[in-house]
């Protein structure tokens, strides 16, 4: 039994000052008030205990990306870093891929999920940004490798190349594996794909596209019911055509993820998005690329495009927006200070709201009895501890898990 003292806990309700937090055999066993030391303490005086962070969009870290280097074991490597930015789940998220590509990155991600988090971040299943997406709003993604919704008894390859059904029986071969797929209703038979994807169990989210209202709102109607980095990638919102984008915001079982590093959607946009939605409707995600954490002008791949740390994000050498560069605890740290929301509702964006689109409502959230996946946080966001599964996995003054014995008040 490990017990964190003194800080604030952000609870789903509210705030719990001068705190207390209590974790035995991997779970929240209490929270409450309460300084007074035993001899499993740790002091958090003047912090905050936050949920851990879950990321449904990230690509990679530190130079590894987890579709490009997923057979070098970059999945796991990833979810082994991620935990010094206060991630404890993640959702390892390709590009449009060969399906050889796609079954070595999936078998991965299935492998890192069966492991458990292992001193790491939870791996919570893939997120595809797949190759169902429109050529004109494809921003950084390979145009040789998208394809049309499959038509019924297509073969799996014409002409000496793959085809849409190729890549939906990869996806098939490899269900257990795959959370989020993201596509572009618009296409042909893109209807017929989401009806089939969802009934599959898998959760379709609608990005890299140029729809209609009306063409989103018949996706929505088959099952959709989540966005991929909305604003980016699509038609602006506009006051007579309020396109995709407009569909999302408008729509009530719709989860939008935003990229939350102030250069992919301006602050004020966040705000006008989080009203629209309320905090259970908004996932904040880094859409991070491999350069995440690297020194500007590094480079790194995204699947086998090479990319490079700009100013503001990642970028293909033609200037093409790739990704963000950003971190999660950076993006509480944004949605706390330059968007202006109160660290309860920070903390909905950043691990409640994701957890649930990653289908495990039971982490994110800071009670009694769920896991005890958490960060403690100084007095200006920045993160000294990690917690997964009741395991210090990440302590900034070591850089290193803490075992129960290690500990000190």
């Amino acid at each position: 039994m490990v017990r964190l003292r003194g800080a604030t806990v952000v609870c789903p309700e509210g705030l719990v000052t001068d705190a207390a937090l209590v974790i035995d055999d991997g779970r929240i066993a209490g929270i409450g008030p309460g300084t007074g030391a035993s001899g499993h303490d740790i002091a958090c005086d003047g912090g905050w205990i936050v949920p851990g962070f879950i990321d449904t969009h990230i690509h990679g870290v530190h130079g590894m990306d987890v579709l490009a280097d997923a057979a070098a074991g970059a999945v796991a490597a990833v979810a082994a870093r991620l935990p010094r930015y206060g991630v404890t789940g993640f959702l390892p998220t390709s590009v449009a891929c060969s399906p050889d590509d796609l079954a070595i990155f999936l078998a991965a991600v299935g492998a890192a999920a069966a492991d458990g988090p292992a001193g790491g971040a939870r791996v919570l299943g893939a997120h595809l940004e797949s190759n169902f997406i429109s050529a004109g709003f494809k921003g950084a993604q390979p145009a040789r490798c998208l394809r049309l919704p499959p038509a019924p008894g297509e073969a799996l390859e014409r002409d000496g190349a793959f085809t849409g059904a190729a890549i939906l029986a990869t996806i098939d071969a490899h269900r257990g594996a795959v959370r989020i797929v993201t596509l572009a209703p618009e296409l042909p038979r893109a209807l017929d794909l989401v009806t089939r994807l969802t009934g599959r169990g898998h959760r379709v989210s609608l990005g890299h596209s140029g729809a209609t209202y009306d063409e989103a709102q018949a996706a929505i109607a088959a099952g959709a019911c989540h966005a991929t980095h909305l604003f980016n990638r699509m038609p602006p919102l506009a006051h007579r055509a309020p396109g995709l984008a407009g569909a999302v915001l408008a729509a009530d079982g719709v989860t939008c993820e935003i990229v939350a590093d102030g250069y992919h959607v301006h602050p004020a946009m966040m705000r006008v998005a989080i009203r629209a939605k309320g905090r259970g409707g908004v996932a904040a995600i880094t859409d991070a690329a491999a350069v995440a954490g690297l020194p500007p002008g590094a480079t790194a791949r995204l699947g086998d495009a090479t990319i490079r740390v700009g100013a503001h994000c990642a970028e293909l050498a033609d200037g093409t927006i790739a990704g963000s560069i950003t971190t999660m605890d950076a993006a509480f740290r944004l949605l706390v200070t330059a968007v202006g929301l109160s660290v309860v509702d920070a903390a909905h964006l950043t691990a409640t709201t994701p957890a649930a689109a990653a289908g495990r409502p039971d982490l994110g959230r800071l009670a009694v009895g769920h896991p005890a996946d958490l960060v403690v946080l100084d007095a200006g966001f920045r993160v000294r501890q990690t917690w997964v599964a009741g395991r210090c996995v990440w302590n900034s003054e070591g850089g290193g898990a803490v075992s129960p014995a290690e500990v000190r008040s």
